[in-house]
C-alpha cells in the first residue's frame, strides 16, 4: 500500500450546525436538553468505523475528516465557546462565521470545503449532515454520479429530498448508535396515536414580521 501524503484521500463529514439545530428544535418543540443534544464523540466513532469500511476497497491511505460549520450571533461568543472547544477537543475542525445578516449562512462555505477536498486530497466518501436540499441536493448528486459515495445525515421528517434520491444514502441521525442519550420524542404522520397528537410549530409566528 502506498501511504505517502499525496495519495491520502479523505472521508469527509460536514455538519451544518444551524440547519441541524433547527431540525432538532422542530422535533423537540424547543431547545434540546442534555439528553437530546447530539453526542459528537459517538458520531466521530461511527465515522471512524465507516471510514474503515470504505478503506477496504481502496489501495490508497484513507483518512476521516470531521468538520462543523456554524454561525456565531454577535454577543454570543462566550455561550458558544465551550461547545466549540469541546468539538475541537474531540477532533473536529470548526468553521465559525459571524451571523451578521439573514443571508450569513454557511451553506456555500460547506460546498467550498467539499470542492477543495475533491480537487486536492481527493474524496473517498462524503457525509453531509443537513436537511437543506435547496443548497446541497444537486452538488451531492453530481459527486455521486462521479462514483463518490455520498451519505446525507439528518432527520427523516425534513429530508425527503435525500430519502427519495436513489444516488444518495440517507441515515437518520437517531439511527447512529449512542448519538442521543434518550430517544427523541418524534411524532410520525404515518403512525399517529388513536387520540391524535399536537405537532409543534417549527418557528414562532412572529418571524413573519421579520
Amino acid at each position: 500500500m502506498n501511504t505517502t501524503p499525496d495519495t491520502t484521500k479523505r472521508v469527509l463529514l460536514v455538519w451544518d450546525a444551524p440547519n441541524m439545530d433547527m431540525g432538532l428544535g422542530g422535533i423537540l418543540g424547543g431547545r434540546p436538553t442534555a439528553a437530546h443534544r447530539p453526542r459528537f464523540d459517538a458520531l466521530g466513532r461511527w465515522l471512524l468505523g465507516r471510514t474503515a469500511d470504505i478503506a477496504e476497497g481502496h489501495d490508497e491511505l484513507i483518512e476521516p475528516e470531521a468538520t462543523v460549520f456554524t454561525n456565531i450571533v454577535p454577543g454570543s461568543a462566550e455561550v458558544v465557546r465551550p461547545w466549540v472547544d469541546a468539538l475541537r477537543n474531540v477532533g473536529y475542525a470548526v468553521f465559525a462565521k459571524p451571523k451578521l445578516t439573514d443571508d450569513s449562512d454557511v451553506d456555500q462555505d460547506m460546498l467550498d470545503h467539499i470542492a477543495l477536498r475533491e480537487h486536492t486530497t481527493g474524496l473517498a466518501g462524503v457525509f453531509v449532515a443537513s436537511a437543506d436540499g435547496q443548497a446541497f441536493r444537486e452538488p451531492l448528486l453530481d459527486l455521486a454520479r462521479q462514483g463518490i459515495p455520498v451519505t446525507v445525515i439528518g432527520f427523516r421528517e425534513h429530508a425527503a429530498w435525500a430519502t427519495t434520491a436513489t444516488e444518495l444514502e440517507f441515515i437518520d441521525l437517531e439511527d447512529i448508535p449512542a448519538v442521543f442519550r434518550e430517544p427523541l420524542p418524534r411524532i410520525s404522520l404515518d403512525a399517529l396515536p388513536d387520540d391524535g397528537a399536537w405537532l409543534i410549530p417549527f418557528r414562532s409566528l412572529s418571524t413573519l414580521l421579520k
